[in-house]
């Protein structure tokens, strides 16, 4: 029986999944992947661990397997980075990925020559430091000797679809992460190309996520213990295809994508426009369809830097929280260790611990932190719902899915039933989705929802739970007010109500 390969290229690791027709994953791979923080608000990656772990995570997959059987790939990629490149594709410094907020001065003049509200109609997007345009910006002002040899900017699954098959492309879904692209038309605009002295010859060009680019180089197939004949899609984003492998091919479904960001997404049969900003509009894997979405508050990635200041396992955040009551008896925590995006965006907020009394312990710490990601879940949620949009079922998916405590928190925070999504590696079941429409191995993307697993039953909200989490939900929003101002002075009347 063929197989087809979904690869999510993360921030912590890249994970393998080889999907059979019947929709099953039959065998996974990872490898893990490493940040680096050299000053507040940056976020890199070293290029070349991209390809070893892309490697090791691909052969630890296949082992086993018989390589012919595997007959298309797949990649569903975090977006918002760029990887500088020269003209044979190889890297000329570190990616600088979606979690780097370096780029807030080249934003601020984006937004200066060409208008916050032009540049929201025309891409559906936030004007921030987190988009790949103002990085591009920053990679020309401050590193003029790499600007010179750089052939490609490109998002990191362009530069690894590269590094595969030779070719360079991305789908719209990652061009619409740029703040260069007309949304709506369905290419790059060259008034904003121009107001941010970008070349766009210099992006990837724009392809459908499942058309095929190619085969692997036979170097490549080589490598990968694969064969060369294996198909290559362009792929897409990571939230868009974990979409995808959450069910989320038509209007209603809301996805709650629980990686190191939490991205919220729903889709729409077209453009919408927040007129409060708070969500965007982007293409999606699926082609003419657009994904609405918050493209994610620090959420794993929280627990994660909670675990390392605590000195223990991320995983055992999660067994801390279970000693703490609901609402964590007062203690609030904002999710804003690199910026938010809820309840509104700004690239210089940062997170806070508040209302820490003497008989708090880890744990009210560790269940604060959980809760504190559940309220930026819910200020989305209720936008989402407020445009009328997602008011369909809540199905969660990655690292929050797996755990009951945070689930149950969410549910009651929410007020509102949610799903899990059990596909096993969701983002990479949606690479492997879109590889599989895009060679005939799926009839379409309803065929391919055979791969989507979800729980039999939902979980719902606890009713006294959520009266408790309505005052604190309050608190939570008093307390970003506050920080806020303090950290960030400026005009607050813009929050959602």
């Amino acid at each position: 029986m063929s197989l087809v390969l979904g690869v999510d290229v993360g921030s912590q690791s890249i994970k393998v999944v080889l999907v059979d027709e019947g929709g099953d994953v039959v065998a996974t791979g990872s490898a893990a992947l490493t940040m680096t923080h050299q000053h507040d608000g940056w976020a890199e990656q070293d290029p070349f661990a991209y390809r070893s772990a892309l490697r090791d995570a691909v052969c630890a997959a296949t082992a086993g397997i018989e390589p012919t059987r595997v007959v298309a790939m797949g990649l569903g990629s975090q977006v918002d980075g760029v990887v500088a490149s020269d003209a044979d594709g190889e890297p000329l410094r570190p990616a600088i990925i979606w979690l780097d907020k370096r780029a807030t001065e080249q934003c601020d003049r984006l937004v200066a020559a060409v208008g916050e509200e032009k540049l929201a109609e025309r891409t559906g997007l936030v004007a921030d430091a987190s988009h790949s345009a103002p990085k591009m910006m920053w990679i020309r002002d401050h590193e003029p000797t790499v600007w010179h040899r750089a052939a490609t900017l490109a998002p990191v699954g362009s530069y690894l679809l590269h590094h595969l098959t030779g070719t360079h492309a991305q789908d719209a879904a990652n061009a619409s992460s740029t703040m260069m692209y007309d949304v709506a038309r369905g290419e790059f605009d060259e008034a904003l190309c121009s107001a941010a002295e970008l070349d766009p010859s210099m992006f990837a060009p724009v392809r459908p996520s499942t058309e095929v680019v190619g085969t692997l180089l036979p170097s490549i197939a080589s490598e990968l213990g694969l064969p060369a004949s294996c198909s290559v899609v362009v792929g897409t984003g990571d939230e868009h295809a974990a979409s995808v492998g959450a069910g989320a091919i038509e209007a209603g479904v809301v996805v709650d994508v629980t990686g190191t960001a939490e991205p919220v997404t729903t889709v729409s049969a077209a453009p919408v426009r927040d007129p409060l900003g708070l969500v965007e509009t982007h293409g999606h894997a699926v082609p003419g369809s657009w994904l609405i979405e918050n493209p994610g508050f620090v959420s794993g990635g929280s627990t994660l830097w909670l675990g390392g200041l605590l000195g223990v396992p991320q995983a055992e955040i999660f067994t801390l929280a279970l000693a703490a009551p609901v609402a964590s008896d007062g203690v609030l925590f904002l999710p804003a260790l690199s910026g938010s995006t809820a309840p509104r965006w700004n690239d210089r907020m940062r997170g806070g611990l508040l209302g820490l009394a003497m008989n708090h312990t880890q744990a009210h710490v560790a269940r604060a932190v959980l809760e504190g990601c559940a309220f930026a879940l819910r200020d989305i949620v209720e936008r989402l719902d407020a445009l009328g949009l997602g008011r369909g079922e809540i199905r969660i998916v990655g690292g929050g899915a797996r755990d009951n405590l945070w689930a149950a928190i969410k549910a009651s925070v929410l007020g509102r039933p949610v799903r899990r999504v059990l596909t096993e590696e969701a983002t990479a079941v949606g690479a492997a989705m879109v590889a599989g429409v895009g060679t005939g191995f799926f009839a379409d993307f309803s065929a391919a929802s055979v791969a989507v697993r979800l729980a039999p039953a939902a979980i719902d909200p606890d009713p006294e739970a959520t009266k408790t989490y309505e005052d604190a939900y309050r608190r939570y929003l008093a307390a970003f007010d506050a920080v806020e101002s303090a950290l960030t002075p400026r005009d607050l009347s813009a929050r959602p109500p």
